[in-house]
C-alpha cells in the first residue's frame, strides 16, 4: 500500500485480495476482472475509458453467427457500420458498441447480411494507379529515370 493511500480510500478487494480496491461508503470498487466487486474503470484492466452499455444502433441488423463451438448466437449489429474484410464482416454490436470481425463462413443469414453492406460506386472509388504502378511512378520520379512503362503510366496518370 501506498503511502496516502487511505486518504484515498485504496486498500486490497475484501472478495478476492487483490491491491488497488476502492471504497465508496459501503461499495468496493475493485480491479480485478474475476471479482465480484470488478469496476472497469479503475485498475490496470481499464482500457482507457469504460465500456458504453447503452449503445443503440442506428439501422438494426440481427446477425444469426454460429462460432466454432457450434453455439448459435445472435448479434443485434448496427447496419451502418458493416465493413466487408476479405473473409470477414466487421461490425459494431450491441450493448457495447465495440467492432467485432464475424467469418463470413459461420453467418447463418449471410445473404441478409451482404444485402446490407453498402456497394461501392465508380465514382467512390479513387481514379489512380494501383500498388504496382504506384511503385513504378515512385521510383523514376525519385531516381529522375524513365522507362516505355513509366511513360504509359505517366500518360494514363498525368497529375499523379
Amino acid at each position: 500500500m501506498g503511502l496516502f493511500d487511505f486518504l484515498f480510500g485504496k486498500k486490497d478487494c475484501p472478495q478476492c485480495g487483490a491491491k488497488g480496491a476502492r471504497t465508496e461508503g459501503a461499495k468496493v470498487r475493485c480491479p480485478n476482472p474475476e471479482c465480484r466487486n470488478f469496476d472497469g474503470t479503475i485498475g490496470r484492466w481499464a482500457r482507457g475509458s469504460a465500456r458504453r452499455s447503452d449503445y443503440q444502433p442506428d439501422r438494426l441488423l440481427e446477425i444469426r453467427y454460429r462460432n466454432f463451438r457450434g453455439e448459435e448466437k445472435t448479434f443485434r449489429a448496427d447496419e451502418n457500420s458493416l465493413l466487408r474484410r476479405r473473409n470477414h464482416i466487421s461490425v459494431c454490436v450491441a450493448p457495447t458498441g465495440e467492432r467485432i470481425s464475424l467469418s463470413r463462413d459461420r453467418i447463418q443469414n449471410l445473404a441478409e447480411v451482404e444485402d446490407a453492406i453498402p456497394k461501392k460506386s465508380k465514382e467512390e472509388t479513387p481514379a489512380g494507379p494501383n500498388p504496382r504502378e504506384r511503385r513504378v511512378l515512385s521510383f523514376h520520379r525519385n531516381h529522375k529515370s524513365t522507362s516505355p512503362l513509366y511513360e504509359q503510366l505517366r500518360a494514363k496518370y498525368p497529375d499523379w
